[in-house]
């Protein structure tokens, strides 16, 4: 999966948080996050908070979707409320290969 590929997959399953997500889809789009943040920065706090809140509910949903391809559960993002601890272990399943079997979240999505 390309760049423009993941992101229009990621926006159509806006809040699709069913399903599997590989790992290029989820890192293509975190990239998208990244190079929107920074565009929308320079263009002022609103603008940035607009565009943050605009890409909230698809990045939750990406990234539950990424969670059910390594057959973990999408709710082991509230990891993340742990300080410093939760994002590094959530990193740490993020890059894991996705199940080459199909799971409980459904097929291995090509």
């Amino acid at each position: 999966m390309n760049f423009m590929q993941a992101v229009q997959v990621c926006l159509s399953k806006y809040v699709d948080f069913s399903g599997r997500a590989r790992r290029s889809e989820f890192w293509w789009f975190s990239l998208f996050q990244f190079i929107v943040a920074i565009v929308a920065s320079f263009l002022g706090d609103i603008v940035a908070s607009i565009a943050g809140l605009a890409l909230l509910l698809p990045a939750l949903a990406v990234g539950a979707r990424r969670l059910h391809d390594i057959g973990k559960s999408g709710w082991l993002q509230l990891i993340v409320l742990i300080p410093l601890l939760g994002i590094l272990v959530l990193i740490y399943f993020w890059v894991q290969p996705g199940a080459t079997e199909s799971n409980a979240h459904g097929e291995v999505t090509a």
